[in-house]
């Protein structure tokens, strides 16, 4: 008979102390990769689109759709994902999700034709989908409640932080090479991670499921909606926003998500229950979030054009003037934590918002003949700050006070409304930006970028002011209970 090792799982195989064998190790190493691969590939190709529309004949309205097919694909379809690895089982789907992210990304590398590869990354963004709830799941079950399972989540969410932020860095140095490396990479790497999660991802017995169980009308409506909406919104500078089809296309939207609703109030395992949505703070979360990432993927987009087309920089130099961004929002990933502890989430998302805002405008100040410190670096700077305040604490306010049954739910919804911001806010950049029909010229601004920049910033301008009237009506209720209080006495 031997004795267990401070390394051993509990005999019902959670793990909980932190003194963690090898074994464990390489678990949550997987587990963190595969997050890693989904943020990094997001960010690393967004620096090569001025590469791949130089080379494919691509405008701007083409290349917004290779960000947005993988945002799309990724924030329609990660409810789905989730019940899936539940009903599934998390191996299973984690394991299936991370091949169909490889293969993709191999496959992808080889095309040229735009179609194929946008219908490729909203493959890869719905591979994404799958992994990242059951990746999470697998952690909350695998690590035990307490010490083992904070080190765990803290891991995993430094290694999402760097992979969005340091994808920038790879994605400019692959473009050197060829923008196709940028598709290619995450392949091998996810290859890897397939093969050792085979051997250390734990087998769970799942009960057997049919499709009643999966919420399919509500998966499908919800994401022809979203991509409807995008399409009719990057194609109306085309038609005219006034046109019968830009009309008829939004009208659309409209119908496919109001029946979205419909299935979910009558659907017996709705991927949505609806009534969660009557907690102000979730919806508070989940406004500010898609404002946030859909202020900033619109951003990025019309910088890396500009910075590229009009001012000839490399990609490697477009992606180390974002670095400060990325540096500060990995820095900040741990303390974090301390400082939720002591402040109101509601006060750390208005002063990141409002970081964000001063982002945008000081950049509003660009010229070609200014130099990086001036024009780029305080907008990078401040942006670090926006994401390190908003981005934990959005978290945090969606998921406090939510029961243990509906977590899942919860943190699904705001990821769901990071990625559709993302889509719809970059959507509508895209289409002022490529309004006025002419090309870039070298050495001058892209037409319509102040008007684009101006959009993110409008966006965000909405969620603060949303913030702000929330932080007054809770000291308004603040005050009237203190009133109350001192009549009482």
């Amino acid at each position: 008979m031997t004795i267990p090792s401070p390394e051993s799982p509990a005999p019902d195989g959670e793990v909980r102390d932190l003194n963690w064998s090898a074994r464990t190790w390489v678990l949550l190493f997987v587990l963190c990769g595969a997050l890693f691969l989904d943020g990094l590939d997001l960010s690393m190709v967004g620096v090569a689109l001025p590469s791949i529309g130089s080379d494919l004949h691509l405008d701007g309205s083409s290349l917004q759709w290779i960000v947005s097919g993988y945002i799309l694909g990724y924030g329609s379809l990660l409810l789905l994902g989730g019940r899936a690895s539940d009903l599934l089982g998390r191996r299973r789907v984690f394991l299936a999700a991370v091949a169909v992210f490889g293969a993709v990304s191999v496959i992808s590398t080889f095309l040229s034709n735009d179609l194929a590869l946008i219908a490729l990354r909203f493959v890869k963004g719905a591979s994404a989908a799958f992994t990242v709830p059951a990746g999470l799941s697998i952690i909350t079950t695998t690590y035990a409640q307490g010490p083992a399972r904070n080190r765990a989540l803290s891991i995993y969410t430094v290694c999402g932080a760097s992979g969005f932020s340091l994808g920038l860095v790879a994605g400019g140095l692959l473009t050197e090479i060829g923008w196709r490396m940028t598709f290619l990479a995450p392949g091998p790497v996810a290859i890897v991670l397939l093969l050792a999660g085979l051997k250390v991802i734990p087998h769970v017995a799942t009960a057997r499921v049919d499709l009643r169980h999966f919420d399919l009308p509500g998966a499908l409506t919800s994401t022809l909606s979203l991509l409807i909406l995008v399409y009719a919104v990057v194609q109306a500078p085309n038609e005219g926003w006034g046109s019968v089809r830009t009309l008829g296309l939004l009208a659309l939207s409209a119908v496919l998500m109001a029946a979205f609703v419909f299935i979910e109030l009558r659907h017996p395992h709705p991927l949505v229950r609806l009534g969660i949505l009557r907690s102000s703070a979730l919806v508070h979360a989940n406004l500010s979030a898609a404002a946030m990432f859909g202020g900033y993927s619109a951003f990025q987009f019309v910088v890396t054009l500009y910075v590229q087309n009009s001012l000839g920089w490399s990609p490697i130099t477009m992606s180390m003037a974002f670095l400060p961004t990325g540096v500060l929002v990995v820095a900040s990933a741990l303390k974090m934590e301390a400082v939720l502890d002591r402040v109101n989430t509601t006060v750390l998302i208005f002063f990141g918002l409002l970081a964000f805002i001063l982002a945008y405008g000081l950049f509003l100040r660009v010229d070609p003949d200014k130099s990086y410190a001036d024009f780029m670096l305080p907008t990078m700077l401040l942006l670090g700050i926006g994401f390190a305040l908003c981005f934990p604490s959005v978290s945090a306010q969606a998921t406090n006070g939510v029961a243990d049954s509906e977590q899942g739910l919860a943190s699904g919804l705001l990821n769901t409304s990071m990625q559709v911001g993302g889509a719809v806010v970059l959507a509508i950049s895209s289409a002022v930006l490529s309004a006025s029909g002419t090309a870039p010229v070298r050495h001058e601004l892209l037409p319509g970028m102040s008007a684009a920049i101006s959009v993110a910033a409008g966006v965000t301008l909405v969620a603060l002011l949303f913030t702000a009237a929330r932080l007054v009506r809770g000291r308004a209720r603040k005050d009237s209970g203190a009133i109350a209080a001192g009549n009482v006495r």
